[in-house]
């Protein structure tokens, strides 16, 4: 009999959320670049010195 590994919903789901927030960290910094604000610091703390 030929038995395959199981994969763990788990881990896929975890691959799956390390994938989206990688796509989402690429799209945040091409839009920082292309409006060229890239102060990172500046746009976190914008909020909470107002």
């Amino acid at each position: 009999m030929d038995k395959k590994p199981h994969i763990s919903s788990k881990h896929v789901w975890l691959a799956v959320g390390a994938a989206v927030l990688i796509i989402l960290l690429i799209v945040w910094l091409t839009v920082a670049s292309l409006t060229g604000d890239t102060d990172v610091a500046a746009f976190i703390l914008s909020p909470v010195l107002r």
